[in-house]
């Protein structure tokens, strides 16, 4: 336990001793709400006395411990110092019915607005996110903290360009160590590692009513828990798979598993760069030649497997990106820290860029992914 996590759980019990009750109409103009989820709900609101916009979270307490409250709340507030990350602003209270603090509001909404079905975002706007979320998930990794949440929706801006983002949403950050039950679900941000827990009493699928449904073993019995450790690693995997959907506006494959075809065309494109080494006498991320992809033709020479298909796309940057952070064997996955080397070059290839940019001046910049699914869930088309 690092000296940070110590101090965070100290300024819990602290907190905890001081925590007042509050008419929340009586201190705050509530204008819209900004979002909700199963944590609760955040509100966008002005301070009646200062005019000071923020945004207030609301937790209920029925559903809430306490302390889980206190601890989102004293990590936002004393942890969260790197531009990038989203503050609380030292306002904490209770109603009847909620916990509440308040924190940082980010007025543009959040990255799952700006990414075009299949579209994606623009590669500059995308390297510039990257670069910040690396800076945010090196700092939070070394107080001795993992995010553990990393998706579009926990990423808010602060402009409407992406020149400013942050990470926000602390609500499932651990501390690097802390044994908790491993959860499997039906998600490319599932890390491979997680397929071990498939099937237990944790673990959901997609599949069936859209519900979480818990798939039970031979026996019809719910499959025991396995524990395991939190590592840093969670948000590399994490970071990949969102890069990847702010290139291209989907995800590489549907899930993490071993029965998905997608994603195991790439574990076994993975697994063949991977063993070839630095001392092989192909270069497997050498720049292509014409139009026959990235590093499909130099692997046929040697009878291996074709690229994945989902990165033909990319340029030998780009997949070198890819491939140190979504790597499937934890401990060989890179830091975010690492990921910064490959920014600043092109990413996506000249022919795909021509494509996208058509799709976007077709789009109009209309057409972002939420608003593509609330336009279903209202029958249009």
């Amino acid at each position: 336990m690092t000296a940070a996590t110590k101090l965070l759980d100290e300024m819990c019990h602290l907190t905890a001793q001081s925590l007042t009750a509050m008419d929340t109409s009586e201190h705050f103009q509530v204008l819209k709400l900004l979002g909700e989820g199963s944590y609760g709900k955040v509100m966008l609101a002005v301070h009646r006395k200062r005019g000071t916009p923020m945004a207030l979270k609301f937790f209920p307490r029925e559903s809430t411990s306490l302390f889980s409250f206190l601890r989102e709340y004293n990590l936002s507030l004393s942890f969260c110092t790197h531009p990038s990350l989203t503050r609380a602003l030292g306002i904490a209270y209770s109603t009847p019915s909620h916990y509440v603090f308040a924190q940082q509001a980010s007025l543009f909404g959040d990255l799952y607005d700006v990414i075009l079905p299949e579209v994606g975002m623009e590669e500059d706007s995308c390297q510039r996110v990257v670069s910040q979320l690396c800076g945010a998930l090196s700092h939070l990794h070394s107080l001795g903290f993992v995010h553990r949440d990393l998706k579009p929706e926990n990423v808010f801006l602060c402009d409407s360009a992406c020149r400013w983002v942050k990470l926000g949403d602390f609500g499932m950050v651990k501390a690097v160590g802390t044994r908790v039950p491993e959860v499997w679900y039906s998600s490319p941000y599932c890390t491979p590692e997680s397929e071990i827990a498939r099937g237990n009493e944790d673990s959901w699928s997609s599949e069936g009513d859209g519900k979480c449904a818990v798939k039970e073993d031979e026996e019809g019995k719910k499959k025991a828990r396995v524990w395991v450790s939190v590592e840093p690693s969670t948000d590399s995997w994490a970071l990949g798979i969102l890069t990847y959907a702010m290139l291209t506006g989907s995800h590489p494959w549907a899930e993490t598993a071993s029965d998905c075809r997608s994603y195991l065309k790439y574990r076994e494109w993975s697994d063949r760069a991977e063993g070839l080494g630095d001392d092989d006498e192909l270069d497997v991320w050498a720049e292509p030649q014409g139009e026959g992809g990235l590093i499909g033709a130099g692997l046929a020479k040697k009878d291996g497997p074709p690229a994945a298909p989902q990165f033909v796309s990319f340029t030998a940057l780009a997949c070198s990106f890819f491939r140190t952070l979504l790597d499937p064997t934890p401990r060989l996955r890179g830091r975010p820290e690492a990921a910064l080397n490959y920014l600043g070059g092109e990413w996506v290839m000249e022919k795909e860029r021509a494509r996208l940019e058509e799709e976007r001046m077709k789009s109009g910049g209309k057409g972002a992914i939420r608003n593509m699914k609330e336009k279903e869930g209202r029958g249009e088309r």
